[in-house]
């Protein structure tokens, strides 16, 4: 593939100057047009070192207002981001509607420069072309725009223009010893780009290739190349609108293909005794308690979600599980519905900013399922995009697992009898009465349409890596000791 670019190819000086003038101008303009129908984009610039990234990158936003976009330089991960699964500094800069991110080198590196320095190899590796191409399908899905340039030199140039850098005392603290190394391993790193260009290629992320030896060249393909991209995005976005103008149709419900429900075969009957209580309770966080101390020294993270019914008894279920635990090990994250900023970006944006660093626990009062629970039900999001994220969250969570993650799924359930019962209690008991709301009551009268939405999640989302717990729920002390016991073994059962 790259063995075969024709780098000779050069444009001519008063071509340029009378070609970039038109391109300064309808890239200006496309700028304008995606602020007003608040189209994210992303332009990712990789290549070799020393094929000009930073010049070419300066040359495309010479045009541009820069109040509208942010150029992010991403070379390997600091210490910090490294407690962390490796997109999760990219998702932190995802743009929101109207901006462009451009990116000196991206998340592809850890195909490129950390295959080959052998840092991922194998499994790992298959794994990271797997989390790249769900990544960038997820935002390309939720309307971002994603232009990759990959600039090409030769093995000759490379050499040619670190030569050149080296000898000004001005310019030669810009080549490195992993520059240099770059071009004497010069055919692995080709091999490992040929691989990444294919393996992550896509109709919605597509890469272009651009023949780097002639910088003028170089920056009238950048620019056709962009300004292909974000015509296309707001022709889409066009047609999306006019769409969403239409005469609302009543939308068809899918045939229920779930007549023989998990739920119907939770023994909801099961429950403990107050001395059974007090001593399983007692000996599971004892037990957290030490593997909190083990996870933090071998930097495994936990993530603990949960879901269930409205008062199905989640808060004080967390509330056995952190009883004994170091505050400075574990945080709670309340879900609750998203404010403007995380609006703005895709819903998985939030959930990615609270992930644990490596050693730490993360426990969510409600997850990323609110987007095929609540939003699902109440219409918040469109049947394209609930239908769509049980895709995207196994892909989430399958990244999380490939980067070593306990990841714990909790769906507590209680009968509808049950559940009045609780209302009714809350409602008649002053230190209570905050955790009933009208929206409690609302949601109850729609139980059938939200049982039915439990039930598909359970079945889509239910895989071997991450697969969901239901939590018996009825009795309160029944379902806070299963939880903490599985947490337990699942976290044994990771430490080995």
């Amino acid at each position: 593939m790259l063995k075969d670019i024709d780098l000779s190819r050069e444009v001519a000086k008063e071509e340029y100057k009378r070609l970039k003038g038109d391109a300064d101008l309808k890239l200006a303009a496309l700028q304008r047009q995606i602020k007003s129908l608040g189209i994210p984009v992303m332009v990712v610039f990789e290549g070799w070192s020393a094929s000009g990234k930073g010049t070419l990158i300066n040359e495309m936003i010479l045009p541009l207002d820069p109040r509208g976009f942010s150029v992010y330089s991403a070379r390997g991960p600091t210490q910090e981001e490294a407690f962390y699964p490796f997109l999760w500094r990219f998702w932190k800069r995802t743009p929101t509607p109207g901006r462009l991110a451009i990116f000196d080198r991206s998340w592809n590196r850890r195909v490129v420069t950390d295959r080959v320095e052998r840092q991922v190899t194998g499994k790992r590796l298959r794994q990271t072309l797997e989390d790249i191409c769900a990544f960038e399908r997820q935002l390309s899905d939720e309307g971002v725009v994603i232009v990759k340039c990959f600039l090409h030199i030769s093995k000759k140039e490379q050499k040619r223009r670190f030569d050149v850098l080296r000898a000004s005392a001005a310019t030669a603290w810009r080549v490195t010893e992993d520059d240099q190394r770059q071009n004497k391993r010069y055919a692995k790193y080709l091999a490992a780009a040929e691989d990444m260009l294919i393996e992550t290629d896509a109709d919605y992320a597509p890469w272009t290739v651009i023949e780097a030896h002639d910088r003028r060249f170089a920056t009238l393909k950048i620019f056709a190349t962009v300004i292909d991209a974000l015509q296309r995005g707001v022709t889409v976005a066009e047609g999306k609108a006019q769409s969403a103008s239409r005469p609302f149709r009543e939308r068809v419900r899918a045939i229920n293909a779930f007549k023989t429900t998990a739920l119907d075969h939770v023994n909801l009957s099961l429950s403990l005794t107050t001395e059974e209580y007090a001593t399983r309770l007692k000996k599971a966080q004892v037990m957290i308690r030490e593997l909190e101390h083990e996870i933090y020294q071998r930097r495994v993270p936990v993530v603990v979600a949960y879901e269930g019914w409205d008062a199905a008894g989640k808060g004080g279920n967390i509330r056995r599980l952190t009883q004994n635990l170091d505050p400075r090990g574990y945080e709670v994250v309340p879900v609750a519905a998203p404010n403007d900023v995380e609006k703005a970006h895709h819903y998985l944006w939030r959930f990615w900013a609270q992930m644990p660093k490596a050693g730490h626990i993360a426990i969510f009062d409600r997850s990323w399922y609110g987007r095929v629970l609540v939003e699902r039900v109440e219409g918040f999001c469109t049947d394209v995009e609930w239908r769509r994220a049980y895709r995207e969250i196994n892909g989430m969570e399958q990244h999380l697992i490939n980067f070593g993650t306990v990841l714990l799924k909790f769906w507590l359930h209680i009968d509808p009898d049950e559940q009045l019962r609780r209302f009714r209690e809350r409602e008649g008991m002053a230190h209570k009465q905050w955790k009933i709301t009208p929206e409690d009551w609302r949601n109850r009268e729609k139980m059938d349409q939200y049982r039915e939405a439990v039930e598909e999640m359970l079945h889509r989302t239910n895989t071997p890596n991450a697969p969901w717990t239901i939590v018996e729920s009825n009795c309160k002390r029944y379902a806070r000791v299963k939880v903490l016991e599985t947490v337990c073994e699942m976290i044994r059962k990771r430490l080995g």
